[in-house]
C-alpha cells in the first residue's frame, strides 16, 4: 500500500511538469499569432505530437523542446523559468495591526508591535515598530545576539550605543553589532516612533530579544 502510494507521488511531478510545458507552448505559440501547424513545421514535428505536448499528454524529449524553444524565438530556459515557484507565503500587516509584544522595556514606557515573524523556534530577523510613551525615563542597556537597524520615524532622540551617543531625527539610521550595550539614552521630542529590526548573525537566535 505505501509503495503504490510513494509511486503515485512519484509520477505525479512529471506530470505536472508536462501540462506546464505544455500551457507555456500554447501561451507562446498565441502570443506570437502563430498555428499549430506553423510551429510544427518549423521544429520539425507532426502537428498530431504537437498537439499531445501543448495537451500535456506526453513527455517531450530535450531535443524536441529544443526544436520548439528555437521555433518560437525563445531560449530553452524560458519554457522553464516559472515551473515550481513557490506561490504565496508573504506576511501583511496592515497599519496598527502589528502584534503587540511584551519585552524588557516595555515597563519602561516601550511599545513593542512586531511587524513579521518566522515560524518555529529559530528566527532570522525580527522587525519591530516601537513607540516610547513616557518623557524622561531611564532605560537600562540591552544587548543581544545579531545585528540592530534603527531608523527613526518621529520625534527626536539621543541613543547610545557602547560609549557613543547618537542624536536621531526622523529619517535617519543607526546600524550596529546589538552585543554592544544600547539604548535609548534621552527623548527631545516628542513622539518617539521608531523601526528596530534585528538580523541574527546564526540560527543560534533566543526568542527573547531586548531592544
Amino acid at each position: 500500500m505505501n509503495d503504490k502510494t510513494e509511486l503515485t507521488g512519484m509520477e505525479s511531478a512529471p506530470k505536472l511538469l508536462d501540462k506546464h510545458l505544455g500551457n507555456t507552448l500554447r501561451h507562446l505559440r498565441l502570443e506570437n499569432g502563430l498555428t499549430i501547424a506553423e510551429v510544427a513545421e518549423r521544429a520539425a514535428l507532426s502537428r498530431g505530437m504537437l498537439s499531445k505536448i501543448e495537451n500535456g499528454l506526453t513527455s517531450p524529449s530535450l531535443e524536441k523542446l529544443e526544436h520548439l524553444a528555437n521555433a518560437l524565438g525563445v531560449t530553452l530556459s524560458k519554457l522553464f523559468h516559472d515551473y515550481d515557484t513557490p506561490k504565496g507565503g508573504a506576511q501583511y500587516v496592515k497599519h496598527g495591526e502589528g502584534m503587540e509584544v511584551v519585552r524588557r522595556g516595555t515597563k519602561c514606557g516601550h511599545t513593542y508591535h512586531l511587524l513579521a515573524y518566522d515560524q518555529g523556534p529559530k528566527k532570522l530577523f525580527e522587525p519591530f515598530l516601537i513607540t516610547l510613551e513616557e518623557q524622561g525615563e531611564i532605560f537600562a542597556p540591552f544587548e543581544h545576539p545579531g545585528t540592530e537597524f534603527i531608523y527613526m520615524l518621529e520625534g527626536r532622540l539621543e541613543y547610545t550605543v557602547g560609549d557613543e551617543l547618537y542624536v536621531l531625527e526622523p529619517g535617519d539610521s543607526l546600524t550596529f553589532n546589538a552585543e554592544q550595550p544600547h539604548r535609548p539614552e534621552n527623548i527631545l521630542q516628542m513622539p518617539i516612533r521608531y523601526l528596530a529590526i534585528i538580523y541574527y548573525d546564526s540560527l543560534d537566535s533566543t526568542t527573547d530579544i531586548e531592544l
